[in-house]
């Protein structure tokens, strides 16, 4: 898995071959066929467990979060735009699947911007937040919305500007929108995020 990773990190999907894999992992083509009955399969399972690894490492960080929803949606947002998560590995991995995801159904589970786990997540977390606002499950829908558009375009930004990207100051961008939309949970102090008393 970790091998064709590379290779479409690497070169591509269009140009992800067989033989680049086993070169890569030091394999058997007989050893590859074992496992997987196409290349297609092979490329379904790396993105299954891209996303599985995005999970994993968001879990850790959410693991060490806070009680309250505001800790929580800080987690994620640091998670998305860390270091374990936000790698040029990962984000070229990402594009190559999101490009072959619009002829390719197969894909699409594992690129799609809608992705529910990661919407579910900040929804739920969002409407804990708004919970005394006049419309929470419409504030909560926008918040998130926003917030996911935002971090797709940090993503954006990385892969085109990596070596002038900055995570702070993504991070503080992101949390600029979310304390305009919720001055009563979040501050903006030191350029960071603070959760009010």
């Amino acid at each position: 898995m970790e091998a064709t990773a590379d290779v479409i990190s690497d070169h591509g999907i269009a140009n992800t071959s067989v033989t680049r894999i086993i070169e890569r992992a030091g394999l058997s083509r007989g050893m590859v066929h074992l496992h997987f009955q196409s290349k297609e399969d092979l490329l379904v399972g790396v993105a299954r467990h891209m996303s599985e690894q995005y999970y994993a490492k968001l879990d850790g960080f959410l693991s060490q979060a806070g009680p309250k929803p505001q800790d929580k949606l800080e987690a994620i947002v640091t998670a998305d735009l860390s270091e374990e998560i936000l790698t040029r590995k990962s984000v070229n991995i990402w594009y190559a699947f999101r490009g072959e995801a619009r002829s390719d159904n197969a894909f699409m589970a594992y690129s799609d911007t809608r992705d529910d786990a990661l919407r579910n997540l900040i929804f739920e977390t969002y409407l804990e937040i708004a919970a005394q606002s006049e419309n929470p499950e419409m504030l909560a829908r926008d918040a998130t919305h926003g917030t996911i558009a935002l971090l797709e375009g940090m993503w954006v930004d990385f892969f085109l500007h990596s070596d002038q990207f900055n995570r702070a100051t993504a991070k503080r961008i992101v949390f600029r929108f979310v304390a305009a939309l919720f001055p009563q949970a979040f501050d903006l102090q030191d350029g960071g995020p603070e959760k009010p008393n």
